[in-house]
């Protein structure tokens, strides 16, 4: 599961929506829209991927756990 389906996942499961995301984190609604389908990466100040992690109940392992297994060369 890529970043992006994970962070689509979670939000809908959370009842949130792509604007309620962006206003947490300070980013347009397009942002989040390429993040989830995985035309960007997140790339968020330290205050933004807090916000983030607390909005979606992620924590910084499971982003730095998805990263790590995304960035492994088979």
């Amino acid at each position: 599961m890529t970043l992006g389906q994970k962070l689509r996942e979670r939000r809908q499961n959370l009842g949130l929506t792509r604007l309620q995301v962006a206003q947490a984190c300070g980013v347009v609604e397009s942002t989040v829209i390429n993040w989830e389908t995985d035309r960007h990466k997140p790339k968020l100040y330290p205050e933004q991927t807090k916000a983030l992690c607390d909005l979606l109940k992620f924590t910084l392992e499971d982003l730095a756990d998805w990263s790590t297994k995304h960035n492994e060369q088979p």
